[in-house]
């Protein structure tokens, strides 16, 4: 039975060639087994391949993002850099857990090498994408607006409006139309045609604004770029230092007398101002009992007695998010706490120790720790761990507590240890830590011999006659109570950092130039003039050079805008000057 459909024949064989069969064409392959062999890349193109894919804009953000999530740990961690004391609380805390962060650089995020390398990418990423596109826009800058379209009526925002006149007023209306884009800040270009399209010859002119979009997006990514380099490179000019001080106590500002400081590689010796700080008094406020928060601190100020660097004295305050400016650095002011006066004198009643001890806050009611380290005149050598309770209470357990923040009841408690404090090995030791590895408890829990208990003005003897340890009182002559009888301490920090003015210009810079990108429309507008027997037709149309939602109403407000002009001109061409 024969078929209405034509079937194709079946080749004879794969390799039959294209005159075999009219019907393919003289590029057909003819076999499967034939392989496309594309071009090796080798590796220059492989590196251009990987340059391209850097600098991409795509790449940039991601390595944007990858930035903002690595730096995540550094508030998550204590850093070395800001906080050092941070850093071996931890230590001592997660004895396990830090030698493996530490080999992560957890606590040194902002200078590690994985760190290090996102920001380079990423700077160098940005440097790629910014260079290109400045070229570009440069380019774009120079350029006329683009021809007239033909046929304006296939843009989506296109209006058409019909008026009476001739060759010479549509020749007008394109030039009322100039000025008026002109003076809406477009940059405009005429394309008058001379040729007959079939209804007369045709006048028009193109304009274009938006470019400072462009602009304010280059301005972001250069004000970007600033940052980085700014950063990078003033981190090495800047240095940052902690530093407690006393009541009544001094801090010079040298290398000597920081508790620690972190320098910038580019930071000399020498580079530090010769002013000096003194502590005269501290001022807190905390909640009475019976009110909402009882006990809790309120404001915080440290008043400082400055010297200058040019030997001229001042008096200064520092408070918290308020940092005092002396000497190019900025002092500011990390937390507070009490320091008890000790005095440690051995059997013979030599005194070995005679100073205020710094004791470190454990709550809000200012419960304190402190260590006390005994290294020579004893037997062995001796450590005390100490609590410190400006408002003490016993509780039902039988242990102390604060009830308050301000000295009311002061008390002072104390347990012994004597052994090796594992100083003389020359290993770095916390002064806030006490290693009783190889110590032996002589008082406190877990000993026959209840911790010593001490109030101002208050002395006790030291286990198997030892000596006695005195917790002395300084409260001025005829105080009634205890509240002067502990003096107080501020941890200060001092910054100094030439380039954050940099980086808040640069920043500016980067806020002004995504306004720009944000809200600055980048949008083609167009008028057209057609001439014939029956009057003149006019054709407006926009295009948008991304998302416009406003171009609709620009391309109305230009109609309205242009039919005004041309009718407040319409009288003055029918009524001509005398004497012209």
């Amino acid at each position: 039975m024969s078929s209405s459909r034509s079937e194709r024949p079946e080749p004879q064989n794969e390799g039959a060639s294209a005159a075999s069969d009219p019907l393919r064409p003289s590029d057909h392959i003819d076999s499967i087994d034939d392989e496309i062999n594309q071009p090796r890349l080798g590796l220059v193109g492989w590196l251009r391949w990987g340059w391209r894919q850097l600098t991409s804009m795509r790449v940039a953000l991601v390595l944007l993002l990858i930035l903002a999530i690595a730096a995540i740990p550094g508030s998550i961690f204590p850093q070395r850099m800001a906080d050092p004391n941070g850093v071996v609380q931890y230590r001592t805390d997660n004895p396990d857990l830090f030698p493996i962060l530490d080999s992560l650089s957890m606590f040194d995020v902002y200078l590690s090498p994985w760190f290090s390398a996102i920001y380079l990418l990423l700077f160098v990423s940005l440097i790629g994408c910014i260079i290109p596109r400045i070229k570009h826009h440069l380019k774009a800058l120079r350029a006329q607006p683009p021809r007239t379209p033909a046929r304006l009526a296939r843009l989506d925002d296109h209006r058409t409006v019909e008026r009476e006149g001739s060759e010479q007023d549509a020749a007008q209306a394109i030039d009322v139309a100039e000025k008026q884009l002109k003076a809406l800040g477009y940059r405009v270009a005429r394309y008058d045609s001379a040729e007959s399209r079939g209804r007369g010859r045709v006048w028009s002119v193109s304009a274009e604004r938006g470019y400072w979009r462009e602009t304010g997006n280059l301005l972001f990514h250069i004000a970007l770029v600033g940052v980085l380099v700014t950063v990078g490179v003033g981190g090495g000019f800047a240095y940052t230092g902690q530093k407690v001080v006393i009541e009544g106590k001094s801090f010079v500002n040298t290398l000597l007398d920081y508790n620690s400081i972190n320098r910038g590689r580019f930071v000399p010796d020498d580079a530090l101002q010769p002013y000096a700080l003194t502590l005269d008094s501290f001022d807190i406020t905390y909640e009475e009992f019976g009110k909402p928060g009882a006990g809790q601190a309120g404001n915080f100020k440290a008043n400082l007695d400055v010297r200058e660097t040019d030997g001229s004295t001042r008096k200064g305050s520092v408070e918290v998010n308020h940092p005092l400016s002396v000497g190019g650095d900025k002092v500011y002011l990390l937390g507070n706490g009490y320091a008890p006066t000790i005095t440690v004198r051995n059997a013979e009643g030599t005194v070995l120790l005679s100073q205020p001890v710094e004791f470190l806050p454990q709550d809000s009611s200012m419960s304190s720790l402190g260590v006390v380290k005994i290294p020579d005149g004893m037997p062995e050598q001796l450590g005390l761990i100490g609590f410190f309770y400006p408002t003490a209470v016993k509780l039902d357990t039988g242990a102390f507590a604060s009830a308050h923040g301000a000295v009311n009841i002061p008390l002072l408690t104390l347990d012994v240890y004597q052994g090796d404090l594992g100083i003389d090995d020359g290993t770095p030791r916390s002064v806030y830590v006490l290693d009783t590895e190889d110590m032996t408890k002589l008082a406190g829990r877990g000993t026959d011999v209840e911790s010593i208990q001490l109030q101002p003005g208050e002395t006790a003897d030291l286990p198997n006659g030892l000596g006695t340890v005195t917790f002395e009182d300084e409260s001025p002559a005829g105080a009634t109570d205890f509240t002067e009888s502990v003096k107080r301490y501020v941890s200060l920090q001092i910054h100094h950092d030439e380039s954050a003015p940099w980086v808040l210009a640069f920043a500016l810079l980067a806020l002004a130039g995504l306004g720009l990108a944000l809200f600055v429309p980048r949008r083609r507008m167009w008028v057209k003039a057609t001439a014939s027997d029956d009057g003149i037709r006019l054709e407006y149309a926009g295009l948008a050079r991304g998302e416009d939602p406003t171009l609709a109403a620009a391309v109305d407000d230009l109609v309205r805008g242009h039919e005004r002009l041309l009718d407040d001109a319409a009288p003055r061409r029918e009524n001509p000057v005398k004497g012209a």
